[in-house]
């Protein structure tokens, strides 16, 4: 694949009613998108309304969710002549990473560029090289999805531009996406709460103690759980109840700030060892169609060597 030279992010407006629509008749009336050169640090801007296929007037719901009336649709193109502005536009598919705040907008490219008969090894290419990153800040940052608004909130910004502008909703998404990746010490301490803390110090000493103690007990909580053996059925439950520990913790591992101690990440390190050593027992288990899923010595050791802490002191 090509080296990387600009991320493109894009957002639809849609078709859109009250009384609910299946998403494939959801059809595309405006396209926004910006364009961040990675070395100049420019961005450009993409802004189109679409025509779509359904010629029928917009709702009154539809037009004062996206701002969007009859007229604008009126003299618009259709959506194989906006997609290849959009293309020209981006100025070279290979060269670009794609970015969406929800699948969703993914989808809709995929929907309409199959109903407007748009070549596929093009949609192919874009596939290839998207980012849900609504779904990635979900998992590093926030826990539970936010909007757009409410994720800029987390480090003290304010949407920009008219709300449900497709081009301003990519363009915050953008926002967000530098404060990510570059204020690793704040997207650390936002996900800290998001996660773990109800309140975080502003000491990290005190911080790294605290975690360390919620850790600990949820670790116990969870030893007193843990059995020699399991009916199947119930050794999935285990298993989905490790990965809940597993996802509070594990973004501890990637400490792109460096705030988070050692020994937190040798204690986190262990419960993610421990886990997919769960998970491959219990697909060994499955395979071999056994009723009970049996846990041996070493992974019972895994688990049970924590430090203990009592279960009052949390």
């Amino acid at each position: 694949m090509a080296d990387v030279m600009q991320f493109v992010f894009f957002d639809f407006e849609m078709l859109c009613s009250n009384r609910g629509m299946p998403f494939e008749e959801m059809e595309g009336i405006r396209l926004g998108a910006v364009k961040y050169n990675l070395e100049t640090e420019e961005v450009s801007f993409f802004d189109q309304y679409i025509q779509p296929l359904n010629k029928k007037p917009l709702s009154s719901f539809c037009k004062k969710l996206t701002g969007i009336i009859d007229e604008d649709l009126a003299d618009a193109q259709n959506y194989k002549e906006v997609f290849a502005d959009f293309l020209t536009w981006v100025g070279g598919v290979k060269r670009s990473r794609f970015f969406s705040w929800s699948k969703s907008d993914l989808t809709r490219l995929q929907l309409d560029s199959k109903l407007h008969d748009v070549p596929l090894t093009t949609i192919k290419k874009i596939e290839k090289r998207y980012v849900d990153f609504q779904g990635l800040f979900t998992k590093r940052v926030t826990k539970n999805n936010f909007s757009v608004e409410n994720a800029l909130k987390l480090y003290g910004k304010e949407f920009i531009g008219e709300k449900h502008n497709p081009m301003y909703d990519a363009y915050n998404t953008l926002i967000i996406y530098l404060c990510f990746s570059k204020e690793d010490v704040a997207s650390d301490l936002i996900m800290t709460k998001q996660y773990i803390l109800d309140e975080v110090p502003t000491d990290f000493t005190l911080m790294n103690a605290k975690i360390r103690e919620h850790f600990l007990y949820d670790i116990n909580e969870y030893i007193l759980e843990i059995k020699e053996m399991y009916k199947l059925k119930d050794g999935s439950k285990l298993l989905k109840r490790t990965q809940r520990l597993v996802e509070k913790y594990e973004n501890i591992l990637i400490n792109r700030s460096g705030i988070f101690s050692r020994q937190l990440e040798l204690y986190v390190r262990q419960l993610v060892e421990f886990y997919h050593e769960l998970i491959l027992s219990y697909e060994e288990h499955v395979l071999y169609s056994s009723k009970i899923l049996v846990l041996d010595e070493h992974l019972i050791y895994r688990i049970g060597s924590f430090p203990k802490l009592r279960l009052g002191n949390k």
